[in-house]
């Protein structure tokens, strides 16, 4: 079962849509899914009920309701992909990430206090998977293609839950120099693991479309569902 709820700002000063998909028996824990730049798309609200299929309840917000609510774009139409980088650009990351901090809170009310929520972004939404593990108190977190990690690595220290990133080594966003970067100031670290995978681009793990790999993004959709196994199961 899947519906849009309002979930209410931390400030409680407002509201905003979240999309959630509802496994059919108890859940075994939240997955928030964070959006790429194209908005709560058909193919986020497809992995949301894919984790529901796997028995979570699995929440998408509307990330950019500040600009413009209910935005779905679709990555292969050039106008469309223009209008998301645009909206990329008045996009507050940091708002962004307080709006997921509302989200886990209302998954922690709807299963209790206790109950462990996990995330996992693309794209933009990879880096605010990372900014969420560094900011918040997020059970685990798992970032897809996240772009401009490597300017975030001076919030590592505060990474207390385990996080997971998928690095294609191909991506046009994301060069080689940036990677290694990224590599040697998460490498070490206790509670991060990274995956490379070789020749892959940019979105190689989209539901759908031009982007989609199939073989990278089944191996990195396993290592996640393993990872959201040990870690919220």
């Amino acid at each position: 079962m899947s519906e849009m709820i309002s979930v209410p700002t931390l400030e409680g000063d407002s509201v905003f849509g979240c999309y959630v998909a509802q496994p059919e028996g108890k859940p075994k824990a939240a997955i928030i899914v964070i959006q790429e730049i194209f908005g709560v798309n058909a193919g986020i609200r497809s992995k949301c009920d894919a984790w529901a299929k796997a028995g979570y309840i699995a929440y998408a917000p509307d990330l950019f309701w500040r600009i413009k609510p209910g935005v779905e774009l679709d990555s292969d139409i050039p106008d469309e992909f223009q209008t998301a980088l645009q909206l990329m650009g008045e996009f507050d990351q940091g708002l962004g990430v307080r709006d997921i901090e509302a989200v886990i809170h209302a998954a922690r009310k709807t299963l209790g206090n206790g109950a462990k929520v996990g995330c996992v972004g693309y794209c933009l939404g990879g880096r605010l998977a990372f900014m969420t593990a560094t900011r918040t108190d997020i059970s685990a977190s798992v970032g897809y293609y996240g772009v401009g990690i490597d300017n975030l690595l001076h919030e590592s220290h505060a990474i207390a839950h385990p996080v997971m990133l998928h690095v294609p080594t191909a991506d046009h966003f994301v060069p080689p120099e940036t990677q290694k970067i990224v590599h040697d100031g998460l490498n070490s670290h206790p509670k991060v693991v990274l995956h490379d995978y070789p020749g892959l681009d940019h979105g190689f793990a989209a539901e759908t479309g031009k982007r989609r790999n199939d073989a990278g993004a089944k191996l990195a959709d396993q290592r996640t569902a393993d990872f959201f196994a040990e870690h919220l199961g």
